[in-house]
């Protein structure tokens, strides 16, 4: 995965960012969060004390069907968690007291930042998916009680990942959220790899972050 870190490092000093600003080591990539003490992302982008960008990356080869619950469970949780702590002013060098007034109560659970900061970080998302029969083919839901949405209904693994990206942005939890499927098979050439579409694409993903990056290098603190 550290292929990855690198392109966050390359679009950095591309648009203008020192290589200072990146974060990568284990303890330089350390937040606080609100429902718990700290969370370890993968990358974190620091210009000038403001926190600009953060990345997580994961991959997955077999266990499809646990693997995608527990994945989908901790992107979601660790959107929420920080985007609540950056509201209550975690990442400011001077956090404000815990007060929580009436109008702060009525703002959106999972991402508050969004009715409150012009310029939020940058959240982005990476599942590198093992492309195989058991990623790709339909699966059933069990639906003992209520239906699942319909979108679900015989879809791969593969596109529940897709969905959950795509819906990730959709609800502001991630600026992007990208599937690279790349199979297992060590006689394909190196670094083969798709997409399975382009809003879920690599190429987005870091496109997205490229935007931002150039906005915070450009403007005063």
């Amino acid at each position: 995965m550290d292929a990855f870190i690198d392109l966050v490092i390359t679009v950095a000093d591309h648009c203008g960012l020192p290589r200072s600003a990146v974060k990568t080591g284990r303890r330089d990539v350390i937040l606080p969060g609100y429902f718990r003490a700290t969370k370890n992302w993968d990358v974190l982008v620091i210009d000038r004390r403001r926190l600009v960008a953060v990345f997580e990356f994961k991959s997955q080869v077999g266990s499809f069907g646990n693997n995608l619950n527990n994945r989908s469970e901790e992107v979601i949780g660790s959107a929420a968690d920080l985007w609540v702590a950056h509201f209550h002013g975690a990442y400011q060098d001077e956090p404000p007291p815990m007060m929580v007034s009436d109008d702060q109560r009525q703002r959106p659970l999972l991402n508050p930042a969004i009715q409150t900061d012009p310029r939020p970080p940058y959240l982005g998302w990476l599942m590198l998916l093992e492309e195989c029969e058991k990623s790709t083919r339909p699966v059933r839901c069990a639906e003992p009680h209520f239906h699942v949405f319909p979108e679900f209904q015989g879809a791969s693994y593969a596109q529940r990942y897709q969905i959950l990206c795509e819906r990730l942005v959709e609800r502001q939890l991630y600026g992007g959220a990208a599937l690279v499927l790349s199979p297992a098979d060590k006689g394909l050439p190196a670094g083969a790899h798709r997409a399975l579409s382009p809003a879920t694409s690599l190429r987005n993903l870091f496109a997205e972050f490229a935007g931002r990056v150039a906005a915070s290098a450009s403007s005063p603190q």
